[in-house]
């Protein structure tokens, strides 16, 4: 959950490593750093706490250099301190290491080979870059074997980025679990966590796969096993657009990105079926899905939510009994399996470190499994047998959006497609009702300014809040919750309306805030008791509902969709909601804290 980013060859590298932390901001901002080196054995760090902002003030750009590494922190061993920013050194500032990931044997290695070592920080990543400087000087090694030695010792997850200051042509790298990529370019080359951090000086770059080691130069690169041998690798080019990564004249990326979800969903229909309205999914992933007896949906946080919706999507299109389950749970307590399964794995970023293990576990089963994210060439996506890609183009916000509403899209279309292939009859036309909601998910982003107001009204000084909701309407609770929770910081739960008098309603207290959304006719007045039922207890009783089932004193009603997707316009009243109740408290929407966007820990 930390952004690396290396540069090594001509160059301004300030630049290139300022730049890039900027747009990594997004997987860490609890502190940040950077080291440069030229030649000479001359090198300089600059590590500060807080925003990148900050570090930028400090860093001096007129220095000479020919290679250096930065980071942005998201905390996992000791707390934001200037100490604890990355990058580390060793005692003799000799070497230089920046770290994603976690370090399980950290105390032991510790223990065995440093305990004369004077350390400096309560870091994991601390132990690593010593233990680099312990095999150089006590077994007479080189750095690149010194380097793979510790590789060897070290167990757990990594990306690492490690300057020798005694050879500053010479850049270093591996990976295991954490993602790292290289990226090529004329007389220099880059390693980053992700392509979009440098794809405005590169768009060519190499995947490095776990257990790797990377030696570059400014004008070539080497990839090797840990056992010497050294691996060839055709590379890619990075299809995005800088512009895409840039806010415009949007105040917060989020706000743009609730704004570009018709977009998305139009960009989804015509990747996914041809101009007759056919489905153009691949046959041999439509055959494995179609053989399953039973799917298991993998995700976690707002994927997990979106994972509730694809469930009611594939049961009642396609008929295939489905799961869901949360990744961290999943890995270590798999359930009893059916006898033909196939597992959907949901991840915005492809990299999220809880289903990567639960699909090692899936692959060391032998099952067929299917990616579902918006990152090509992404690990979730190479390890898997199939993949559909989102096409939402980068989610830059910590808090997901449009990333949500497309993996409920695909899901349709893929469901759609599965139902078709089985000839099943069709109860409404998939492409057409997806172009409805593309135009009313316009008409409800229209409709900003009313819904700012009545945040203002309703929901700026509570401290609780609570959303309610049958079937699907309680699933895209689920995700209403999550969005108001993580960037405006109110306690807010979500709870099938029908659960509330066994237990929940002891909660509610004179004010309190709670939505209930409100879509299905057939529990729409179940619904509709359940507010009567808070507010006679004093709630703020707040209805969302869909035109064909609202009542004329309802809050906000959405026009009318088919059922089974109405979750999708829902949610971005929900989204704006939450939206501009951040806003309103003056909070950072973009980055709230404590979170980062691809979690790339378990």
């Amino acid at each position: 959950m930390c952004g690396i980013v290396g540069f090594i060859g001509h160059g301004n590298v300030q630049d290139v490593l300022m730049n890039g932390l900027e747009k990594l901001e997004y997987r860490g901002y609890d502190s940040a750093g950077i080291y440069l080196a030229e030649g000479g054995q001359t090198g300089h760090l600059f590590k500060e706490v807080g925003r990148i902002a900050n570090l930028k003030e400090t860093v001096d750009f007129d220095l000479p250099a020919v290679v250096g590494i930065g980071h942005t922190r998201w905390a996992t061993h000791g707390m934001a301190t200037k100490a604890n920013a990355h990058p580390h050194q060793s005692m003799n500032q000799r070497y230089s290491l920046v770290h994603n990931g976690v370090i399980e044997n950290y105390q032991a290695l510790k223990t065995e080979y440093l305990k004369n070592i004077q350390l400096n920080s309560e870091t994991d990543t601390e132990i690593v870059v010593a233990l680099i400087e312990w095999f150089a000087n006590n077994e007479s090694l080189s750095t690149k074997d010194a380097f793979k030695r510790t590789l060897e010792v070290i167990e757990g997850s990594y990306a690492l980025g490690l300057i020798d200051k005694e050879n500053p042509e010479v850049l270093y790298a591996a990976k295991n679990k954490s993602p790292l990529l290289i990226g090529l370019g004329q007389d220099f080359n880059v390693i980053v966590s992700d392509a979009m951090a440098t794809i405005d000086v590169t768009n060519e770059y190499l995947e490095i796969k776990d257990k790797e080691l990377i030696t570059l130069t400014k004008d070539a690169v080497t990839i090797e096993k840990f056992t010497g041998e050294v691996v060839q690798r055709e590379s890619y080019i990075a299809e995005l657009d800088a512009s895409d990564l840039e806010k415009g004249t949007y105040p917060f990326y989020m706000l743009k990105e609730i704004d570009e979800q018709p977009t998305v969903l139009r960009r989804l229909i015509q990747s996914y079926q041809d101009e007759q309205g056919q489905a153009v999914f691949e046959a041999d992933l439509l055959k494995a899905v179609s053989a399953a007896d039973r799917i298991y949906i993998i995700a976690c946080g707002t994927s997990y939510n979106a994972g509730w919706i694809g469930r009611s999507l594939l049961e009642k299109i396609a008929h295939i009994p489905t799961e869901v389950h949360l990744a961290s749970e999943f890995a270590y307590e798999l359930p009893l399996l059916s006898q033909q399964p196939l597992f959907i794995f949901l991840t915005q970023s492809g990299e999220t470190a809880d289903s990567r293990q639960a699909l090692v576990k899936v692959n060391e089963l032998g099952l067929p499994s299917l990616t579902i994210t918006n990152v090509k060439g992404s690990t979730l996506s190479r390890e898997a047998s199939y993949t559909l890609l989102l096409h939402a183009g980068p989610e830059i916000a910590v808090a997901s959006t449009k990333a949500y509403t497309a993996q409920i899209t695909v899901m349709a279309l893929l469901a759609d497609a599965i139902r078709a292939s089985k000839g099943i009859e069709a109860s409404f036309n998939m492409e057409r009702e997806l172009s409805l909601v593309a135009s009313v998910m316009e008409s409800i982003l229209a409709e900003k300014a009313a819904i700012q107001t009545w945040v203002e009204d309703s929901l700026m000084e509570t401290r609780n809040a609570f959303y309610i909701g049958r079937t699907l309407d309680y699933y895209v609770s689920m995700e209403a919750a999550l969005k108001l929770k993580e960037i405006s910081y109110i306690q807010t739960e979500s709870f099938a309306a029908g659960e509330l008098k066994h237990g929940t309603i002891a909660l509610i207290e004179e004010g309190t805030p709670v939505i209930a959304l409100i879509t299905e006719e057939i529990v729409g007045a179940h619904t509709r008791g359940n507010v009567e039922e808070v507010r006679a207890r004093g709630a703020n009783a707040i209805v969302i509902s869909m035109q064909e089932v609202a009542r004329v004193d309802d809050q906000f009603v959405i026009p009318t969709v088919t059922t089974a997707l109405a979750p999708l316009v829902m949610v971005v009243v929900t989204q704006l909601l939450a939206y501009y109740t951040a806003l309103g408290r003056g909070l950072d929407v973009d980055k709230p804290r404590n979170l980062a966007k691809s979690v790339t820990v378990e």
